[in-house]
């Protein structure tokens, strides 16, 4: 075996190694949202978790993969291919059924997100049709203009953003590409659906409907922390040489230093704010940690890594609170504001932060507006396409049940099986 061959195989090795750390981030959504709900809807939420890697596993590899990254240059998508993986070639020799696995694992990942924005009052079957469309449609044209030589993330001088902002527009690991779009279409899809009955009073006053099992969703927390090192440093998609085990390491820090300093500005808030610390908030702050430094964690500094923490860690209570009070849109589990709202933010302060091409270090603002036009590109593509398929599926088999089903849970009446018995 050549040093080349061992290279690859290492290369392989950590790729295939992160792809299981973020397929292991689904049981994570899924304690963390069932332990934020009611214990009559654990079933169906536990349920849809799992329908999301099972759709997305073959609807990405059938036509997703190819769409996200055939042929098409700045085009707006590429070509499905329809199951034919032969058209993929990379420039680093990783197995194309490898990296197909690890796209894939980051596919359901967006996809899930929005179960627990639309849980304890969506019919399993119309929310089946949703994950069909994410894999199928939503997700891969979007991550093909940042990931999949798309007009976004093409970094050709001659290229549209090139030409425009000297710069492409940057997103490592997916604050954007992932998280940004599965917390817009988990606020769309809560927005057309409508609030829980019982949740706003007649005088428009919030009811706190709290989960049945923070510890379930504390375990949910440490799953998603924990796969979060396979999210983030997964990205490099090498392991081998010293300038990529560098990297690798450098995006372990920026990534849990992140986490940390969410939490503790989440915390320390909600103690301030309401005179006592919060602990199901605080799950929430360490994961909006995680949410915004995954676009720029292999750009800034491990000291700005901290301030982008504490900035989505201090935006969070404040997001929900009025997302839930103000809008009285109903979040169960506050994916609008963790993935939405906060991956946002992360992505825009790559701007900000990043060491080489951050206004903060003296090098303007091109990078900042690099990183607004796509955003808004990438969420604006969402919301459209979100509006529609909701609306549709909403006006055509109904998104909600009945009252009845509501009130009585789910789980007996949409899958004949209790949780807890």
């Amino acid at each position: 075996m050549t040093i080349h061959d061992l290279s690859i195989s290492v290369d392989t090795v950590w790729m295939l190694l992160a792809a299981m750390l973020v397929f292991f981030m689904q049981p994570g959504f899924a304690f963390c949202e069932a332990g934020f709900t009611r214990s009559k809807n654990t079933v169906n939420i536990l349920f849809k978790n799992f329908v999301d890697f099972l759709i997305g596993s073959l609807l990405f590899w059938f036509v997703g993969f190819g769409m996200m990254f055939g042929s098409g240059g700045e085009g707006f998508v590429g070509m499905p291919n329809f199951g034919d993986l032969s058209f993929y070639h990379n420039s680093n020799g990783l197995p194309t059924e490898g990296f197909l696995m690890f796209e894939t694992v980051f596919c359901a990942t967006s996809a899930t997100i929005v179960s627990g924005a639309m849980a304890e009052r969506t019919k399993f079957s119309t929310y089946c049709m949703y994950s069909i469309f994410i894999s199928l449609l939503i997700y891969p044209v979007e991550g093909h203009w940042t990931w999949g030589g798309g007009w976004l993330g093409n970094a050709a001088p001659d290229g549209f953003m090139m030409r425009t902002f000297g710069t492409a527009f940057h997103d490592f690991a997916g604050s954007a590409v992932v998280h940004s779009v599965g917390g817009t279409l988990a606020f769309i899809g809560a927005v057309i659906l409508g609030p829980r009955h019982g949740k706003y009073r007649k005088d428009g006053r919030s009811n706190a409907i709290p989960g049945h099992d923070l510890t379930a969703a504390a375990l949910g927390v440490f799953i998603l922390w924990f796969g979060w090192f396979g999210f983030n440093p997964g990205s490099q998609l090498a392991a081998s040489g010293e300038t990529n085990r560098m990297a690798i390491s450098h995006v372990f820090l920026t990534t849990n230093l992140a986490a940390a300093s969410g939490g503790i500005v989440t915390m320390a808030t909600t103690w301030l704010k309401y005179g006592k610390p919060s602990f199901s908030l605080t799950l929430n702050g360490i994961l909006a940690g995680l949410v915004g430094i995954t676009a720029g964690c292999d750009l800034v500094s491990p000291a700005g890594a901290v301030v982008i923490g504490a900035v989505c860690g201090l935006v969070l209570p404040f997001s929900i609170e009025f997302i839930d009070m103000k809008l009285h849109v109903d979040d169960p589990v506050g994916a609008s504001s963790v993935h939405g709202v906060c991956g946002i933010l992360g992505t825009l302060l790559v701007g900000l932060f990043s060491l080489g091409s951050g206004a903060l270090y003296g090098h303007g603002f091109n990078q900042l507006g690099a990183q607004l036009f796509g955003i808004l590109c990438i969420d604006g593509w969402t919301l459209l396409t979100g509006l529609v398929l909701f609306g549709l599926l909403n006006r055509i088999v109904g998104l909600r049940v009945d009252e009845r089903i509501e009130e009585e849970g789910l789980d007996i009446y949409e899958h004949g099986e209790s949780c807890y018995n």
